[in-house]
Order: C-alpha cells, then structure tokens, then sequence
C-alpha cells in the first residue's frame, strides 16, 4: 500500500510516546518509522531528548528531579522545539507520520501536546508503553546505558546507578493513559497484553496491527544470500539453477560461520522455495521453514536472461529500470515495490520472533536490510550485498548495529552500478575479491 492510498484521506497523525524511562520507547519509535517508510508513507521520529542534549548534554538523575525547576523549564523548552520542528515538517514536507519521542509521562504534557495537533488538524494517537517485567527493565537499563548519547564515555555502572535514580524521579510523578476520549494504544510488557482504544483511521489501525506483532527483548537476524549459483557464474538473472562449486562449498561452511556469530543461542532458519537457497542451508543444524514470499524479484520475460542481453534485445527497458529502479517492473515480472508489498508478513513475522536467520536472494534482502537500516527506497535497489558474506543484524534503542563475517571463498560479483553499461569492457561476472 503505498503513499498515495494514505494521501486521499488527507490524514496527517502525530503518534505521541508515553511511559518510564527504560520502557523501549525510542527502539518502537525507530520501528514506527522504519515500518511506515518502507511502506512509501512519509514518516519521521522527533526525540526529545536529542533536542534537550543541544543544551544539556550529559545530566545526571537530578535535571530529572520534579522539584528542579531550572530542569523542568529547560525540558519544556526541548518539547516546544521537537513539536515546532515536527509541524513544520508537516507543513512544508508533506509529512504524514510524525512520531513525538519522550516520556510525556504526565496528564497535563498529554493534554497541552494534544490542544496543539487539535489546533493543527493533525490526529494525535497516543502509544504508552507500560512494563513491569524487571527482567525486561534491566535489559533495557543495560542497552541505554551503553548506547544512549546520555552516557557516552561514561562508567557503565555508575550510568546504570544514574539511569535507576532518573527512573524514580520519574515514577513520582507518572500518570498512564485511562482517558477513554482518547486514541491510543496500551502495549503492556510490550505484547503481552495489548489495549487499544478508538482507533479511527485506516493507517491507525495499520500502525495498531504493527505494535501488536512487536517484542523488545534482545535479539539478532542473520542475512545470507544463497552460495554463488550457475546463473551467477554466467552472468544470467531469475532462474532456479544449482549452486556452483563454490556455492556448494559456502553453504558446507556456513554452519561454522554461524556458529562463531550465534554461539548457543536458538535459531531458525528461512529460506526461500527455489533450490539455491535451500542448498546453502543444506547443513544448518536448526530448524527450518520455507516462504514463497521469499523467492526473487520475478525477471517476468527477461528471466534467464544476463544483463548484456536485455540492454541489447529491450533498450528502453533497461535505461527505464535505471531511471527508477525501485518502481520499475519487468515485463510480466515484479518491481521492488512488488517485492516490498509481498514482504510485509515476513517483517510482522519477523518482528514477533527472537532469533532469525534469513537464507534468501539479493533483491530481497535488499528490502529487508532496508527495512532494519532505514535506508531510502530509491537507493535501496543499489546496495551491494555480496556472495558468500554473513549479514548480522542487532536492534537498539539507537539504531541498528551491523557485523559482516565474510567467507574465504572466492564468488562472482553480481552487482551493477547505476548507470553501468554492460557493453563496457570490464563489466561480467569477475570474481569478488574480500
């Protein structure tokens, strides 16, 4: 669905954060934005926080005091600003999401936020994030106070003492959501239990279904393209051919690469239905399921094909893909937005599940890193993601942490730059150098 389904409504929302520091607040805000981007619908997240480091970079646990005024007054001051920035943006950029990202832990900051986007003809949906899981709390207590800006260079231990007493200070004061008026979503122990209440609007619902299918306990997804195939080695795109003697060789020693990068936790494996991915994922020790969803880009009837033949025999086609190769759809085949639309089970299924490693196809995998990275659609379908190289992906609070774990095994390169012709004398399947 894209953007433009979401532009006759003429529906711009602010998804307002609620709750404890320590809650996860910041990683759903990152997801809410990433999930709606990658649909092709404007979004963008305002911390409050980064606003209230340009003046206060490193507080301790007392600017969070309710009795220090000066504190007080200064956090205001940061709100007013990310609210500003965020307004403008709708404004000026066409904005249709805007997530405000701050504790907004009180009744009276809900209901001032709420007279603005009234006033703004801007939907205000709240999502609280309320937990009592201490296990949880403490993991998060361990994820900010190593990656939060808050904390840089600082001792982690005294950070984390800190970052307890910010939390109290909090408590004294924090009122939850029962305001039966309102739109919002309660997500308790972030998906143990789920309350929503007078959701209008048919992309509040769809932000609703999202949150549902969320967790926040720590986990990693693996990504692999299949071993180097025998299309690979010739050059031609689509198909379902075997793996090459080299592919075969990657996927007997994938086992060892994951084991070094997994260790003992538990893990799945998905792969997609077509030969060589399931090739590669021949001698993976874990369980394993197969998605259709997960198959190529469909080629339509340049399938089979290299990309010097359909330069020569569909010029128009090939300089058109150039142009937007996001939007851009093979004859009888699929574009990426395609594969993005038919993807989006996966990434609810994926966002439900802890520990996932993926064995699929480059286009593909370039919309799920898009996915998990934020990167922009229209670059997106130029990302180089080798053969015979791991993908380790760990969600934070802050963003996304990235690990590649390459093989010492020799593959073809199959990307192409934007631009390239194939004519050019260095372009073909030369072997990928580490």
């Amino acid at each position: 669905m894209g953007v433009n389904s979401f532009q006759i409504e003429n529906v711009k929302i602010c998804v307002i954060m609620v709750g404890l520091p320590a809650r996860g607040k910041s990683l759903i805000a990152q997801k809410i934005v990433r999930y709606i981007t990658w649909l092709s619908i404007a979004a963008k997240c305002f911390n409050v926080g980064n606003y209230r480091r340009l003046e206060t970079a490193h507080p301790t646990a007392e600017f969070f005091d309710v009795n220090n005024v000066e504190g007080e007054r200064l956090r205001r001051v940061a709100a007013e600003a990310a609210i500003s920035d965020m307004f403008n943006w709708f404004e000026t950029q066409k904005g249709v999401v805007g997530i405000l990202d701050a504790t907004n832990s009180t009744k009276k900051r809900r209901d001032w936020i709420l007279e603005i986007c009234r006033k703004r003809n801007v939907e205000p949906m709240f999502v609280e994030s309320w937990c009592d899981d201490e296990e949880l709390i403490m993991q998060n207590i361990i994820d900010v106070k190593t990656t939060s800006p808050d904390y840089v260079g600082q001792d982690p231990e005294q950070a984390a003492q800190d970052f307890r007493t910010r939390i109290r200070n909090y408590e004294q004061v924090y009122e939850t959501i029962s305001d039966r008026d309102l739109t919002y979503v309660k997500l308790i122990n972030v998906g143990s239990q789920v309350i929503i209440n007078r959701i209008q609007s048919y992309l509040e619902s769809r932000i609703v279904y999202y949150l549902m299918n969320l967790h926040i306990k720590p986990r990693c997804i693996w990504l692999s393209r299949h071993g180097e195939s025998q299309f690979n080695v010739h050059g031609q795109i689509g198909g379902d051919s075997d793996l090459s003697a080299r592919g075969r060789e990657y996927s007997r020693q994938l086992p060892r690469l994951t084991k070094m990068s997994v260790g003992d936790r538990p893990l799945t494996v998905w792969t997609s239905t077509l030969k060589r991915t399931q090739q590669t994922a021949k001698y993976l020790p874990y369980r394993q399921l197969t998605w259709k969803a997960l198959d190529e880009l469909d080629a339509g009837q340049c399938d089979g094909l290299t990309y010097e033949d359909i330069e020569s025999r569909y010029p128009d086609d090939f300089a058109a893909r150039d142009e937007n190769k996001y939007e851009y759809r093979y004859p009888g085949g699929e574009s990426y937005r395609d594969v993005v639309i038919r993807l989006e089970p996966i990434i609810m299924e994926l966002e439900r599940q802890e520990n996932i490693m993926i064995v699929t196809h480059q286009a593909v995998l370039r919309c799920i890193y898009a996915y998990f990275m934020n990167v922009p659609q229209d670059q997106s379908p130029w990302m180089e993601v080798p053969l015979h190289t791991l993908i380790k992906l760990e969600p934070k609070a802050y963003g996304t942490e990235v690990t590649r774990i390459k093989a010492d095994i020799p593959a073809v390169s199959t990307y192409r730059e934007k631009g390239q012709s194939t004519r050019r004398s260095d372009v073909g399947p030369n072997v990928y150098k580490k």
